[in-house]
């Protein structure tokens, strides 16, 4: 999955995982560990980055681990760095399988607009983006070009 925050990558995800797929994904184990949205949980960004790269980490393992069991995996993750990507297309190939990069470009005023609505709801898959946060992550997403990607609109 590759995408901005709203524009549907976890939504894509839940169906591929009714479909029989095995889904990872970080914000959902992150928001498990600091217990929900508890007001009483706040986490220093550098705390939140470790939890997320210590997550990361494991899920990498299981990725890996999933694999080799010949199961059919959707990594509902951001990928906004090419890096990142590739990383992952040479971890998945270095275990003979096959990937697919699911990219899903949705115009910026949809995603503020979906954003408003998600920014209210409370869950793993709500994670509160605010217009400054927004602008961060468009401002440093890379948008995949000659990857390998499918696009869907």
């Amino acid at each position: 999955m590759c995408g901005l925050p709203a524009s549907g990558k976890t939504t894509y995800a839940l169906e591929l995982e009714r479909r029989g797929y095995v889904r990872l994904s970080i914000d959902e184990v992150v928001w498990r560990r600091i217990g929900g949205r508890d007001p009483g949980v706040v986490l220093a960004p550098e705390e939140f980055d470790a939890l997320k790269d210590e997550v990361r980490a494991e899920q990498r393992v299981e990725l890996v681990e999933l694999l080799r069991a010949g199961r059919d995996v959707v990594v509902d993750y951001s990928f906004w760095s090419r890096a990142a990507r590739d990383d992952y297309k040479a971890l998945v190939e270095s275990r003979g399988a096959r990937w697919e990069l699911v990219y899903l470009p949705v115009d910026h005023a949809t995603l503020r607009r979906r954003l408003a609505v998600r920014n209210r709801e409370n869950g793993a898959n709500a994670v509160t983006v605010d217009d400054s946060l927004f602008d961060r992550y468009a401002t440093g997403f890379e948008v995949p070009d000659g990857e390998g990607e499918s696009v869907i609109a």
